[in-house]
């Protein structure tokens, strides 16, 4: 499943630079972010399983493609990756959902994407504070928890749909 989940990760951002890099804020922040929702499907789907693919998956791309000559922000970057959406999941959902989505309804669902969707760009933007980056901290803040929020809801309903169309 860790396996599984970095190779969707990897296919993932290289399909979002794909169709959206042309609403690319900076890099690795975009209007559009569907890795966002493959994060969070694939924790709330494979738990710790996930959360390592995703943390594996990250610190390849931070390493090699995002920020090659910046190896504190591929490793904090790796890191913050996977912990948001792992966090969201501990907090929101762990123990109230199986691998199928089913107990998470719509709206719980949405509200699961809103959460992380603070999380994630949250967790980064302190570290970017963190780390002396205080220019246009608010307005990446936007973009990306904007960008995650989009890219998160069209995975995990896309996701959603499917599984229950499996499931009749």
């Amino acid at each position: 499943m860790s396996a599984g989940t970095a190779l969707l990760f990897l296919g993932t951002i290289a399909l979002n630079e794909l169709l959206f890099k042309w609403l690319e804020f900076a890099h690795g922040i975009s209007w559009i972010y569907l890795p966002a929702g493959v994060r969070l499907l694939c924790i709330l789907l494979f738990a710790e399983a996930g959360a390592i693919g995703i943390l594996v998956a990250s610190w390849l791309i931070c390493f090699f493609h995002f920020f090659p000559n910046d190896p504190i922000r591929s490793f904090a970057g790796g890191i913050l990756a996977a912990l948001a959406p792992y966090l969201t999941y501990r907090l929101l959902v762990a123990g109230r959902v199986g691998p199928s989505l089913a107990g998470l309804g719509p709206w719980r669902l949405l509200g699961c994407a809103l959460a992380f969707s603070i999380a994630s760009p949250l967790l980064h933007h302190i570290w970017f504070a963190l780390q002396g980056q205080r220019e246009g901290l608010l307005h990446g803040f936007f973009v990306m928890a904007s960008g995650d929020l989009i890219g998160t809801i069209v995975v995990l309903y896309t996701a959603k749909l499917i599984l229950s169309m499996r499931q009749q």
